[in-house]
């Protein structure tokens, strides 16, 4: 049984709060609201003290302070995780927000960042030298937990997940010691910690390999919604074939007000946005067959970077009502895209959309055992989101996520991408990482046999 922060003594949580180079916050301390918010609005949870922490030295003391005094402990970084994992109730969260910096190394091309970055910040100090790490699509995302679960983005096809490109991380253990570990220190836990979240440690620091990615040809093409099925189908087979330089996700969407022509708002749409780092030259004749296939609307051109990986940030700030549902697929079957149309044609709020991001190029290269990350033989993960500004509105995009993943789970190859899950369960986690599970566990019971850092999607025997 786990104690609450309200069991300990005073004098307790004042001594800790004086090691910190950092502050607390407390229930009663006016700036204790504003503090327990997180990205998703929907999560309402009442941490008994946040330890907001500035260096690793107080990392290790806030691991230490949790686990000699037996409460439960969370750990935020950018506090995007759809389920609010970041926070728990009357615990301790360990808030990685002040340990911030991004040093690149353009001799290696190698970017070391701090584990309370977020992406958009590391983007900023990249793209001045040309470089860029695949990240996600939302550039107000925190690094720690994009990294540890995975990372699926528009650098995929070329350059593989997030968890392909760390080279090397500085973390804090259950029992406040600081290891490093990379291919040749600590390899059992390097190769846990890339998909397995954040089971393992606290990641004070990332270290990346970066490649060169300066400017990008980006953005989206709309298709009425009524021909998902065509254009999926087409998808499905094109993609196969198409150069690692190119990458697109698809999207069942409503389009917004702005900054779209009129003609489109808040009608629904079969969408794909996409992404191309090859020779600009070439790409007219390669994005050809897209524009055979008669968009109405097509907005892709040259950009630098981060304006790509930034661009849906304004649509999505911190504070709307978010649920998460999703699944891994093989393939794109006529029972799937029917089912896409379905539920497509009946997006419930403006935000709420579905996105599929495929998995192949070099993302699919690597082996389904030499990372957590079970899924590389699959070809697309899916994510199902229901977002509004309106609590009143919470209960209609759960539902119609909740339904539509439902429908489409039978085809589905079994598993999740562990960032898009909420709290769905032990067999769900288990079966998201399927033949690596096993190999997790007895990593976990080496270095967190107590299970102390369980608020995550979590690995246990």
């Amino acid at each position: 049984m786990k104690n609450t922060i309200k069991q300990l003594a005073a004098d307790t949580i004042k001594t800790f709060a004086s090691q910190l180079t950092g502050k607390v916050v407390l229930p009663a301390d006016a700036n204790y609201n504003e503090t327990r918010k997180v990205y998703n609005a929907m999560i309402d949870k009442r941490p008994g003290l946040f330890a907001i922490c500035e260096t690793v030295e107080d990392v290790i003391a806030a691991v230490n302070f949790g686990r000699e005094n037996n409460v439960l402990v969370a750990i935020r970084g950018g506090g995007h995780n759809g389920a609010g994992l970041g926070l728990c109730n009357d615990g301790l969260v360990i808030d990685l927000s002040g340990i911030k910096f991004v040093n690149v190394d353009t001799t290696k091309n190698t970017v070391k960042v701090g584990g309370g970055n977020i992406w958009n910040e590391v983007d900023t100090a990249t793209h001045e030298h040309g470089l860029a790490i695949p990240s996600g699509m939302i550039s107000t995302t925190g690094v720690g937990g994009l990294t540890l679960g995975g990372g699926v983005g528009y650098l995929a096809r070329k350059y593989g997940l997030t968890i392909d490109n760390l080279l090397e991380a500085e973390m804090v253990l259950a029992d406040g010691t600081l290891v490093t570990v990379n291919a040749t220190k600590n390899t059992d836990l390097f190769w846990a910690i890339r998909g397995g979240g954040g089971n393992f440690g606290v990641v004070t620091s990332f270290t990346f390999q970066a490649h060169p990615v300066k400017m990008v040809i980006g953005g989206p093409t709309f298709w009425p919604i009524e021909r998902v099925e065509e254009i999926m189908a087409w998808y499905d087979g094109f993609i196969q074939n198409a150069s690692d330089d190119l990458s697109g996700f698809i999207a069942t969407m409503i389009v917004p007000e702005s900054p779209f022509p009129a003609e489109l708002h808040n009608k629904q749409f079969c969408a794909i946005v996409w992404c191309y780092t090859g020779d600009a030259d070439s790409f007219n004749e390669l994005f050809k067959a897209v524009l055979d296939l008669d968009p109405v609307f097509s907005h892709v051109g040259e950009m630098p970077y981060p304006a790509l990986q930034s661009m849906f940030d304004g649509f999505f700030p911190t504070g709307m009502q978010w649920y998460w549902r999703a699944d891994f697929f093989d393939a794109l079957t006529p029972e799937i895209t029917a089912q896409h149309l379905k539920f497509g044609s009946k997006i419930p709020t403006p935000l709420s959309q579905m996105h599929l991001y495929h998995i192949s190029g070099a993302a699919g290269r690597v082996g389904a055992q030499d990372t957590p990350w079970a899924y590389r033989d699959a070809k697309y993960a899916g994510v199902y989101v229901g977002v509004d500004p309106d609590p009143k509105n919470a209960a209609k995009v759960t539902d119609w996520c909740k339904a539509y993943q439902e429908a489409l789970h039978p085809y589905s190859a079994g598993g999740a991408y562990s960032n898009f899950m909420m709290d769905e369960g032990q067999d769900r986690i288990k079966a998201s990482y399927k033949h690596n599970y096993e190999r997790l566990v007895q990593i976990k019971n080496r270095y967190d046999s107590d299970n102390l850092f369980r608020v995550n999607q979590n690995i246990k025997s």
